[in-house]
């Protein structure tokens, strides 16, 4: 028979792998839906964490923050516009040492593709790729130098397959898959390294249109092999992983994270 493993020793073991204290997060779009749970105690702040919640509207994530405190974590938050390069350098800025970088903020305009104008397409690429592109540039060489990064996208089963009229936010979750795989061959040899969640379908605020077709959840929920549609804290395990020590040899990766919507 095997011995027990203490509880003290297992305590230890759990934090080595998972444990993230001691560490800065900054989460893009913190302050409602994949976001949100990824900050919050069940995940970042949760295993240890300073979160700092970056979104567009100040109560929104004051009530994020609030949230982190009151379970006993610790967190901060940066009102940001990412929609501009700008905004970007910004937040930036004002993070200051940022030790894991989650870009979970996103636009989620889905016009079909013939009525597409530039000024969608612009706005959708600035927020959903290049702003993980600035601040990945900005951040990582400060991982890089002390000695651990983690750079962790959100993506969406429209990176690989169009429905709903997937048109310039399919191409961009596309492009962060590819920014990752980028941004790995750059910094995975000084310790940093970039892999993306891939959701299946989660109501949350940014699918406001698609979560109005009854029908349509029903139909994606058969979709899946678990039989259910994703909620955001199904997100927690997946992004306490990639954050921490336990991922330290996964680099440039992909996980859905969606109950069998991939492979069905």
């Amino acid at each position: 028979m095997h011995a027990a493993v203490a509880p003290e020793n297992r305590s230890v073991f759990l934090r080595q792998l998972f444990g993230l204290d001691g560490r800065v997060a900054l989460v893009t779009g913190g302050s409602s839906g994949i976001g949100k749970a990824l900050a919050l105690a069940l995940a970042l702040a949760g295993a240890g964490a300073h979160v700092l919640v970056a979104a567009r509207t100040a109560a929104a994530i004051d009530a994020a923050v609030e949230e982190i405190h009151g379970a006993g974590g610790s967190g901060a938050g940066i009102v940001a516009d990412l929609s501009t390069r700008e905004g970007a350098h910004v937040l930036a800025d004002t993070a200051g040492r940022v030790d894991i970088l989650v870009n979970s903020a996103g636009i989620n305009l889905r016009p079909p593709l013939p009525d597409l104008d530039e000024a969608t397409w612009d706005v959708t690429v600035r927020v959903n790729l290049e702003a993980p592109f600035i601040l990945g540039r900005r951040l990582a060489p400060g991982m890089a130098d002390r000695g651990f990064g983690r750079l962790i996208h959100i993506s969406s089963q429209q990176a690989h397959r169009p429905f709903a009229s997937s048109g310039a936010y399919g191409v961009s979750k596309a492009g962060i898959q590819g920014l990752a795989r980028s941004q790995s061959e750059a910094w995975a040899p000084h310790a940093v390294t970039a892999n993306v969640l891939v959701p299946g379908f989660v109501r949350t605020p940014l699918n406001r249109r698609l979560s109005a077709n009854p029908a349509t959840v029903e139909a994606l929920a058969r979709r899946t092999l678990i039989g259910r549609n994703g909620v955001p804290e199904d997100f927690a395990g997946a992004a306490v992983f990639l954050a921490g020590a336990a991922s330290a040899y996964v680099v440039g990766q992909s996980l859905a994270v969606d109950g069998g919507f991939w492979v069905h």
